[in-house]
This record gives C-alpha cells, structure tokens and sequence, in this order.
C-alpha cells in the first residue's frame, strides 16, 4: 500500500507545513525507519540559519502559496489545488511514494543513469529555491508596478514616505533615507527604477551580485558586530560574533576536518595586517555571515544527501529516497524562524 503524508496547511503569517508519517509499511518485509523529528530544522539550528527553508516538491510549494495567498483561515481542501488530484485523495492524504517516483527521473538527468548524483540533487534543489524567489518578486512586481511598465519607482515601492520624509534622509534602521540607499544600491543601471533582477536584489539581498548591495550587508553586519563602535572589527569582535557562524557552515562542508582556528581566519582576513578587519576584508566570508537561500540551499541539497543515502556511495537511488520520504518532506516552519529577520532588508516592508 502507497505510503501517504497528512498535510495541515495554515495561512497564517507564517506556514506550518506539518507532516505527520505514516506507520504502515510498503510491505512485510519492508524495515522499520527510525524517524528524526524534524531534521531540517536540526540543520537549521546547525548553521544558525533563520531563513526561508528550501522546499524539496514544487507540488508541496505550490499548495503553500495557494494557502497563503487565499487566506484560509485553518486549511485548504486539497482538491482545489491545480494538478494536485492525483497525489492527494479525498481525506487529504499526500501519496509520497508516487510523488517520488515521479520526481526521481527529474532529478536524474545528467547523466540519465538511475542514480541521482550530488551534483543532481543540489541542481534540482537550487532551482526550486531560484523559482520560489522569482515567484515572490513576480508578485511584489504585480503589487507595486501600479503603471504597469515593468519597472517600479521609489515612490511606488514605499509610498508611506513623503518628500519632506526624504528631505530628512534619516538613516536609523528602516527610515526613508535607509531605503532610499538600499534602493539605489539594487538600482544597478542608475535609472531611478527598479526593473525584475534589481527588485529581488532588493528583496532578496544576500542572493544578489550586486558588489554594492554586497557592501551594503558587511557594512549593516560590521555595525552589528562592531561592539566598541569603531568602524572595525578586533579579533575579539570577530570570535564572539562572526567567527561561531563561520565555523558551523565550514564544519558541514569538510565534515569536521581542517577547520581553521580563530586566530587562523583572523589573519589569513586581515590582509592589511593592522590587527583589525575592515568591511572589504569580510568579503570572503559573506556567504557564512550572511548566507542568502541560494547558498543555504547548497547546504540543504548536502544534507539530504547525507541523510538519505543508505549505503553512503554518494548517490540515490529510488529505493534510497523511498525508504527515506521524512528527509524530504519533514519541512517544519516554525513560528519563531523569522522573528529576528526585521533587522534585515527585505523584512521591512
């Protein structure tokens, strides 16, 4: 018997995706897994990352935005869902199994050998997180292009602020001379609008590459960090309050090994070599200190990798990811993930 996934979906201002694994097995002989309770989210804590979670199944992306975006109140009837019909039935249930066999040959594609590949997985993975970020600026475009030219202007954007707003140009956290610089930052062709790549540079700053915009983040995390307010960061600055997230995401790539020490990364920074680190000196660690979707997304492709891969040969097979469904569908928005985003760009609006 297909296994199946009970999904309560919330459009609340935050999406609980829960999903609650089924005790029946495929078969007698079929072994009994030892589930993790929420293992993403023990990835997360991991890397102290407090960002969107990548979302494995682009069916299960689309029923959380149709869920946002009509407002339900508790949950949705499934059935309502374009093209879902056949993966979920009458009482809500997600047939896993059928959803992975149907995934598995899109993932495997380079080459097209019955195995997914590192590689494979982390391509598949990074398009849904590209998608899920084209989508949300597609819909920022459609909400505040209000002449409909594909561009949108300062005033357009943020009209709550006047002209004498801008006058004042106050550049606290959040003030209309704060946005304005953040605006001409991802206004790359200096035109006075923003078109569709420079709107998700602003929304979505950290997956930018936008070298202004880059400059921007390290300034606004050098502030964080900066505790005797002096413009740069001391090695004690830096071992308290950057060099702990660093350490994480370096200790998930190499597996633990040849992590440099503190006092390594400080210096090996510390180009100058005046003792301090200045913003263009954090440069090389941007992708740890302030990592987008983008990058987390690679990490999240590793991880699933890790998890699933039964034999540990470095890549899946159907079975693997069969026998490992909670890896992939076990994605949890918790309520507190995002609680400390206002301090970033694009969860000021």
């Amino acid at each position: 018997m297909a296994k199946a996934v009970v999904y309560a979906l919330l459009a609340t201002a935050f999406i609980f995706l829960l999903v609650m694994l089924p005790s029946k097995q495929r078969g007698p002989n079929h072994r009994r897994r030892h589930h993790h309770p929420h293992p993403l989210l023990s990835l997360n804590r991991r890397l102290g990352y407090t960002g969107h979670a990548p979302i494995f199944d682009p069916l299960v992306a689309k029923m959380e935005r149709y869920a946002k975006e009509n407002g339900f109140p508790g949950g949705m009837n499934a059935s309502e869902v374009e093209e879902v019909h056949e993966y979920i039935g009458n009482e809500g249930k997600l047939n896993l199994t059928l959803r992975l066999i149907n995934l598995f040959p899109l993932i495997d594609q380079a080459p097209k050998d019955g195995f997914i590949s590192s590689k494979e997985l982390e391509q598949w993975v990074m398009q849904q997180t590209l998608e899920r970020l084209n989508y949300s600026t597609q819909k920022e475009m459609e909400s505040h292009d209000k002449d409909g030219d594909g561009t949108i202007s300062f005033a357009e954007y943020l009209p709550k602020f006047s002209t004498k707003d801008l006058a004042k140009n106050k550049m606290e956290h959040g003030e209309a001379g704060w946005w304005k610089q953040q605006f001409e930052n991802a206004d790359a062709d200096k035109n006075g609008l923003l078109n569709f790549n420079e709107l998700k540079d602003l929304l979505h700053p950290e997956d930018s590459n936008n070298e202004e915009i880059h400059k921007w983040l390290l300034r606004e995390k050098m502030k964080r960090m900066d505790k005797d307010k002096d413009g740069k960061m001391n090695f004690m600055e830096f071992l308290h309050n950057a060099y702990d997230n660093y350490k994480s995401y370096v200790e998930f790539e190499t597996g633990g090994k040849n992590v440099p020490s503190p006092e390594q990364k400080f210096t090996e920074l510390d180009v100058n070599k005046n003792k301090h680190l200045e913003v263009e000196e954090l440069k090389p660690i941007l992708h740890y200190i302030h990592p987008g979707e983008l990058s987390y997304a690679k990490y999240y492709a590793s991880f699933l990798m890790l998890e699933a891969d039964g034999n540990k040969d470095g890549k899946l097979t159907l079975e693997e990811m069969l026998d490992h469904d909670y890896v992939f569908y076990n994605t949890v928005y918790d309520g507190n993930i995002n609680e400390n985003l206002d301090e970033d760009l694009h969860d000021e609006f």
